[in-house]
C-alpha cells in the first residue's frame, strides 16, 4: 500500500529537496562551460546557501509564481521545527531555505520535473539579479 505524499512531513520534502535544488543548480553551472572545479564548487557553495535560498523563497512568496498546492508546501517546510541550525545563516534564513528544499521535495516526489526547471531557472534570476 503507497502512502499518501500529502502526509509526508515537510521535513522529509526537505531533506531530498536539499539535495535535488544542489544537484540542478550544480548541473546548470556545469552546462554554462567547462570550468575548474574549485570556481563551480564557490559558485554553488554560494547558490545553495541558506542565505540565497532565503532570497529565492521570499520571492516567491510574495510573488505569484507557485500554486496553491507549491505554496502551501513551502510555507509548512518554512514553519517545521528544525532540531539544528545552519552555521552560517541567521535562523530565519535557515527556516525559509528548508521551506523552499521542502518545495522542491515535494516536486521532485510528484514527478513534476518541468516545473522543477521552471522554478529553478527563476531562482537563478533571482539569484543573478535578472
Amino acid at each position: 500500500m503507497e502512502q499518501d505524499i500529502r502526509t509526508y512531513s515537510p521535513l522529509t520534502f526537505a531533506f531530498l529537496g536539499d539535495g535535488v535544488y544542489g544537484l540542478y543548480m550544480r548541473a546548470i553551472l556545469v552546462k554554462r562551460g567547462n570550468t575548474q572545479a574549485r570556481k563551480l564548487h564557490r559558485e554553488a557553495s554560494r547558490i545553495v546557501s541558506a542565505t540565497c535560498q532565503a532570497r529565492v523563497y521570499d520571492r516567491f512568496d510574495k510573488g505569484d509564481v507557485l500554486h496553491e498546492d507549491e505554496h502551501d508546501i513551502m510555507r509548512r517546510g518554512c514553519n517545521a521545527h528544525v532540531s539544528h541550525q545552519a552555521k552560517n545563516a541567521t535562523g530565519i534564513d535557515y527556516h525559509k531555505a528548508t521551506g523552499l528544499e521542502a518545495l522542491f521535495g515535494y516536486l521532485y516526489l510528484t514527478e513534476r520535473f518541468d516545473r522543477i526547471d521552471e522554478l529553478i531557472k527563476a531562482g537563478l534570476d533571482i539569484y543573478y539579479g535578472e
